[in-house]
């Protein structure tokens, strides 16, 4: 790989291990000031995308990330990672289960001098409603889509 496909591989990368760190100025300086997220339904800022990862990271203890597959494309990078933790604490409005989960999915970052531009994700929710229960986070699913509840936007913590 050359040294700028190299480059936008560890940037891309760069991200997630900020987040497993916690190292939330690192991922502020790796993230543009325009970024966006999309994914999964959710569109972020980027203070939304750091809130949210706040708040996964402080709802899941023990998280772990792998990057089985990285493939770099020019300016992108395209991740299939898997995550294990423990639920230990609310998110999105669900109750801590004390759940050991597996969570697939993949990301592709979009990266321009340094620093991500874009990411846009999918992740395998199937599975992890089978991990935590299916009918308590299909219930939640429901209950959220058909009454049309808005859900808060994150808010990042400083």
């Amino acid at each position: 790989m050359n040294m700028e496909r190299e480059d936008v591989k560890e940037t891309a990368l760069a991200v997630s291990k900020a987040i497993l760190n916690g190292r939330w100025n690192e991922l502020d300086e790796l993230l543009d000031d325009q970024f966006t997220y999309t994914g999964d339904g959710f569109v972020f800022t980027k203070d939304e995308y750091i809130g949210f990862m706040q708040d996964m990271k402080a709802a899941f203890s023990d998280l772990k990330m792998e990057f089985p597959h990285v493939v770099v494309d020019g300016d992108t990078a395209s991740v299939r990672f898997i995550s294990t933790a423990v639920n230990t604490g609310k998110f999105m409005g669900a109750p801590a289960n004390r759940k050991n989960l597996v969570v697939n999915g993949i990301f592709i970052r979009k990266v321009s001098n340094g620093k991500v531009m874009q990411e846009w994700q999918t992740t395998d929710l199937l599975g992890i409603m089978k991990q935590i229960g299916f009918g308590a986070l299909f219930g939640y699913s429901l209950f959220v889509g058909l009454f049309n509840v808005n859900q808060p936007r994150p808010v990042r913590k400083r």
